[in-house]
């Protein structure tokens, strides 16, 4: 949820589409001939110079399924708009303008556009995530005590990685630790690939910089900015920290993980663009799946009935389509917003979030969490040592698919730190502890790799439902624990057709991934 957790999001802090048609989707040609209705030649030569007056602002505009590229770059351009980037294969441009009627005059020819949005309220400056609290940093004491308990066959750390054995990674190992002709992209903040834990399975030729909305290859150009969020090497680890002798293991230890940075430099927030970027890059070069711990900024939902936040849905829907038909699944965090993402309705009082925001009631069918509300794309819960939801997550019947592992520091473990939120790597070689829904998808993503592993053929849609038949089952609790560690009565918890609004399909299992 633009944040990180979402990274905010999916560990707990959040900001934010709809299915393209048939015919969108697949947008069977962009090169059709087309011309913006009303317009001749002769009156576009004629046209006045658009404004400048406004302040700086993003836009994507995605064409009517026959309008052509050329004539849309066109229409930008005499819009007062610069194209920043365009994508043919799905039918986006990504322009800049500081016209204050970009988009409404972009809207007016429907012969060319289906929609045209702003992808923020704030000027431009030269993503967000879901994790919820700030980072707490293993000492060297608890790394020691760790050490002492490890047994043949763990890395030193691993006996305080009570999550692992939740979702029995640590026996698939033993069977197979997955394959290096897997990659999982982690959309998010950076990747620190000089990790000593996470160096040897990083794929540099799939990581990028994708902020702004073009990709950056540079090498190095993927990692998290020097005051920036430790977030994304984090879910790395979770996902892909080898067997080396070396700290932690990932879920799947085996596989490669590639970094595709979408957060801004101080704000680390998600903007559509940066986002449209990074599904796009994944595949193209051929990631298998990706991770997506974060909601797309500045808005926690995003309503198909206005104009701005319909063109992003819009926009990102058309990319994780057309990654999931070049063979990606894409897996994302549900947020930490504690909140019911089936209901009527829901209170957002944090959008938009890189302005002031406003208190507004909105109905999550219409209002989505991007990218994590969109078809095809797998949405995950959190759980604590207890098994119990994490106090923080949010949930929803029919909209949770799975549950993982993304701590809760009310449910404590019987581990040597006795710490119940996940371990993974930080920035800088160390290792540090996170809690969030931003925690919980990285270890359903690593378990999707082990299913591509063990089955390399399987599309993203027979992944997915692997994933959700091989999850154990999870009853509605009785109890919970809630913000202040106190058990309350689990009320909001509903079940049908063998799924929980907590828990979905039930909680992944990484040993039946592999057998």
């Amino acid at each position: 949820m633009a944040h990180l957790g979402s990274v905010r999001r999916r560990a707990l802090a959040v900001p934010v589409g709809l299915a393209l048609t048939a015919s969108l989707a697949v947008l069977p040609s962009v090169s059709a001939s087309a011309a913006p209705l009303g317009t001749t030649a002769d009156a576009a030569t004629a046209a006045p110079k658009a404004a400048t007056t406004g302040p700086k602002l993003s836009y994507v505009a995605n064409l009517n399924a026959y309008a052509t590229m050329k004539a849309a770059k066109k229409a930008v351009e005499r819009a007062g708009g610069t194209v920043v980037t365009a994508y043919e294969q799905i039918g986006v441009v990504v322009a800049h303008s500081q016209n204050p009627d970009f988009a409404k005059q972009l809207r007016a020819q429907r012969g060319l556009f289906v929609s045209v949005g702003a992808t923020r309220t704030a000027p431009m400056q030269a993503v967000q995530t879901t994790d919820e609290g700030a980072t707490q940093l293993l000492s060297g004491a608890d790394a020691a005590k760790a050490a002492a308990r490890a047994q043949e066959g763990q890395e030193p750390l691993e006996p305080n990685q009570w999550d692992l054995r939740t979702i029995k990674a640590d026996e698939a190992h033993k069977i197979n630790d997955g394959s290096q002709d897997v990659t999982v992209g982690i959309i998010d903040t950076g990747v620190d690939d000089t990790h000593p834990d996470l160096a040897p399975n990083f794929s540099k030729g799939q990581s990028a910089n994708c902020v702004g909305g073009v990709a950056d290859t540079t090498d190095g150009a993927w990692r998290p900015y020097p005051d920036g969020s430790d977030h994304g090497t984090h879910v790395a680890g979770t996902i892909g920290a080898p067997r080396n002798g070396v700290g932690i293991s990932g879920v799947a230890p085996g596989v490669k993980i590639a970094a595709i940075k979408v957060s801004e430099p101080g704000t680390s927030l998600f903007y559509t663009e940066a986002v449209v970027c990074g599904f796009m890059f994944a595949a193209e070069k051929g990631i298998e799946v990706t991770n997506n711990s974060y909601y797309v900024d500045p808005w926690l939902f995003n309503c198909k009935t206005d104009d701005d936040q319909k063109a992003l849905v819009e926009a990102i829907g058309r990319a994780t389509k057309y990654a999931e038909r070049k063979g990606t699944l894409h897996v994302a965090s549900a947020g930490n917003s504690n909140q019911d993402l089936a209901a009527d309705s829901l209170e957002d009082t944090t959008s938009p979030n890189d302005t002031t925001p406003v208190t507004r009631t909105i109905d999550p069918k219409v209002c989505l969490d991007l990218p994590t509300q969109l078809p095809g794309v797998v949405t995950v819960s959190a759980t604590g040592d207890k098994g119990l939801r994490s106090y923080y997550s949010s949930y929803g019947l029919g909209v949770v698919d799975v549950a993982a592992p993304g701590g809760d520091k009310w449910q404590v473990p019987a581990t040597p730190d006795a710490n119940g939120r996940v371990l993974s790597t930080v920035p800088g070689g160390g290792y540090g502890y996170k809690q969030g829904t931003s925690m919980a998808a990285p270890h359903v993503a690593g378990v999707a790799a082990l299913l591509k592993s063990a089955h390399p053929s399987a599309t993203p849609s027979q992944l997915q439902a692997m994933l959700k038949a091989q999850s154990t089952k999870a009853a509605c609790p009785t109890q919970i624990y809630d913000a202040t560690g106190a058990l309350i009565n689990a009320t909001t918890c509903q079940a049908k057709w063998g799924q929980t609004g907590y828990y979905g399909y039930g909680v992944v299992d990484a040993l039946k991934a592999v057998k």
